[in-house]
């Protein structure tokens, strides 16, 4: 008897349930471990650069060592249109988008591998994880994004002819849906890996072949028009197109088009978070 009034009395912290909705990011869960949240973005950041000569400098010297790169191969090599703007500014935006879509789906996708020893030994929402992701990623891009708009207002000072315009004021819904899209994507991918294994092999060449059918280092304009559909079907390309004309003045921009990424946006993060969640029940005895 008093056993069970000692255990009637008990204030329990934490539930764990086995039963949880498909579809639901628990949201007020991740809102209370809001501090786990932040200690795995600081530890992205110290596992990242710990080591290392130049630390946080590579932050700026990534996007730029990549966007000389570019400016080598395929503006110069190669002479692909850069709708007449200049070489440093046109890769460089494309870049500073890529990047952070880029990072975010690949470390997302690979959450479970990567830290499956932890997710084992003790409980804590795993969306925990793919949200510091994103989070973590958002930091390093608005980072390389001051570095992008330090150049674009030089280029404006020298008198270059940009033509920026009102559609900037899109600029957060743009990082928003490329966040949610690489976050879906890479819960997907995520839980698939627990079973199919040779999908992190190809995760690298798949991101890497996903940017050249993202007007990345073209513009729209350069494609065949009867072609146009299949770079339009990528619903990134909205996102990069968007991003280059708001601030550029060049490049294309579609409010169809643009609704398209969200609504596909939306489909993915439905689709990822119904996977994910009826994965992470059991996916410690599969990875």
């Amino acid at each position: 008897m008093s056993v069970h009034t000692e255990e009637q009395n008990e204030n329990w912290s934490e539930i764990i349930e086995p039963k949880t909705r498909l579809l639901d990011l628990r949201l007020r869960e991740l809102w209370r471990y809001r501090d786990l949240v932040l200690m795995f973005v600081r530890r992205d950041f110290v596992a990242n650069y710990k080591q290392t000569i130049l630390g946080p400098i590579w932050f700026f010297l990534q996007p730029l060592l990549t966007t000389i790169t570019y400016i080598f191969i395929f503006g110069r090599m190669a002479g692909l249109s850069t709708d007449g703007l200049p070489m440093l500014l046109f890769y460089l935006s494309g870049v500073t988008i890529w990047n952070y879509f880029a990072e975010t789906l690949n470390k997302t996708a690979t959450v479970f591998k990567d830290n499956a020893q932890m997710f084992g030994k003790v409980y804590f929402p795993r969306l925990t994880m793919p949200f510091s992701i994103v989070l973590s990623n958002l930091v390093r891009f608005a980072i390389q994004f001051l570095l992008f708009l330090i150049i674009w207002v030089w280029y404006l000072a020298k008198g270059h002819n940009l033509q920026p315009n009102f559609l900037i004021a899109l600029t957060p819904v743009l990082v928003l849906l490329m966040g949610l899209q690489a976050l879906g994507t890479g819960m997907i991918i995520s839980a698939l890996t627990t079973k199919y294994k040779d999908l992190i092999f190809l995760l690298t060449f798949g991101v890497q072949l996903l940017m050249f059918a993202t007007p990345v280092i073209y513009p729209m304009s350069s494609i065949p028009e009867q072609y146009q559909w299949v770079i339009q079907a990528n619903p990134m390309s909205a996102i990069v197109e968007t991003f280059r004309y708001s601030y550029l003045g060049s490049g294309t921009f579609s409010w169809l088009q643009l609704g398209y990424s969200a609504g596909v946006t939306l489909v993915i993060l439905i689709l990822g978070t119904i996977i994910f969640n009826r994965v992470e029940k059991s996916f410690t005895d599969t990875v």
